[in-house]
């Protein structure tokens, strides 16, 4: 028999009720040490995620492209960037961006994920965006099918520092140009404390928050995420949340046409990111069982309002990323078919997962698969076009 303390039965049950439970109760559970207390926390998560979303897990085919590392900033956990002319440093042209794609239609992708670092030569000058806008074109003008996921709140501060436009004109311009659905990432803590230690030259959390805002009122639908497990507090991983939370209610209760489309959780690795940082956070690799119960605590805080979850393969490898869907999720990510920023990190994970591990790590757990798109719709194979197609 189970025995849980009578304040984590309460906050348990209150979620299993369907309320939704409160920062200072999110607090509570992350601060639980007893093994029968954890459990029953994963329980209720996984309980929650089969309400929720149901028991199919999906994936998405996709190719992520990284298309520079030069980058202006310098973020304390970051291995990725380089300076320009320094050993490792890359800017792919446009031939390079094309023969990516191709590639990864060829594979089967409905997806091409485009981030890169801020670079200082690829600034613009007038409201045309030309360089962003020609990553985007380029690619739509030959692959009109895929979906470009592309451009974090971060690039888009930085194109609309460097033109001097708005956020909103910023978002527009690459929506008409084909842009899809932003990546949630730049996030990393929502807490302006931790980001003056870990990445202060990148955007506060005011910021943050205002740039996915706006792509939400103008129709474009954002990822969220967060950089979790190094420097913050259990209190700052909650405001966090409750940050996602309060933006996705007021998207709700505003009618906005575009909202957040899922929640990631992406623990911090180290092994190569500057030693001061290192020191600080103690190791250089995720620890499973923290992150498991910051997964399951995410599902039962978000999980009435993002009802879509996703661990990091890439980070926790793909048993770590299997185990996490017993803890409430309900996705297992994309093929990604290159990775770059966590893999010069020192992640172990890999860079590529191939559709038929997805698959099997799924059917290990003994639950249905599905293909989704980036916007979570099912994808059928269609063997006449040779096309994938959306239902």
């Amino acid at each position: 028999m189970t025995v849980i303390s009578k304040t984590v039965d309460a906050i348990l049950e209150r979620a299993v009720s369907g309320v939704d439970i409160s920062t200072e109760e999110a607090i509570a559970l992350l601060s639980v040490k007893d093994k029968q207390e954890i459990a029953a926390i994963r329980d209720t998560a996984d309980l929650l995620r089969q309400r929720q979303v149901g028991d199919a897990v999906s994936y998405v085919i996709n190719r992520n492209i990284n298309f520079t590392n030069i980058c202006e900033q310098h973020c304390s956990f970051c291995a990725f960037r380089r300076d320009e002319g320094e050993e490792g440093a890359f800017w792919l042209d446009m031939a390079q961006i094309l023969e990516k794609a191709a590639s990864a239609v060829q594979q089967g992708a409905t997806e091409i994920c485009m981030q890169g670092g801020l670079n200082p030569k690829a600034k613009i000058k007038g409201a045309s965006l030309p360089y962003y806008l020609q990553l985007v074109k380029i690619i739509k003008q030959e692959f009109p099918q895929l979906h470009l996921h592309a451009f974090s709140p971060q690039e888009v501060q930085f194109i609309a520092r460097e033109d001097g436009i708005s956020y909103a004109a910023v978002i527009a311009a690459l929506q008409e140009a084909g842009v899809g659905s932003m990546p949630g990432t730049a996030a990393e803590i929502l807490d302006d404390e931790v980001r003056r230690i870990i990445c202060p030259e990148k955007i506060n959390t005011e910021t943050w928050l205002e740039i996915v805002e706006t792509a939400h009122r103008l129709g474009m639908p954002t990822t969220s995420t967060m950089l979790c497990n190094h420097i913050e507090t259990a209190a700052q991983q909650v405001g966090h949340l409750e940050k996602l939370r309060s933006l996705q209610q007021r998207a709700i209760a505003q009618q906005y046409p575009a909202r957040f489309s899922e929640f990631i959780l992406l623990p911090f690795v180290g092994q190569k990111a500057p030693a001061p940082l290192r020191r600080r956070v103690g190791r250089d690799q995720p620890i499973l069982a923290d992150t498991l119960l910051l997964t399951a605590v995410a599902r039962i805080f978000l999980g009435n309002w993002i009802p879509n979850h996703q661990p990091s393969w890439v980070k926790l490898g793909l048993a770590g990323a299997t185990e996490a869907l017993k803890w409430g999720c309900n996705d297992i990510g994309g093929t990604l078919m290159e990775e770059h920023i966590t893999t010069m990190a020192g992640a172990r994970g890999g860079s590529e997962m191939k559709v038929e591990q997805l698959r099997a790590a799924i059917h290990s757990l003994g639950r249905p698969e599905r293909q989704r798109d980036t916007l979570y719709r099912s994808v059928i194979s269609d063997t006449h076009s040779n096309l994938p197609q959306i239902t």
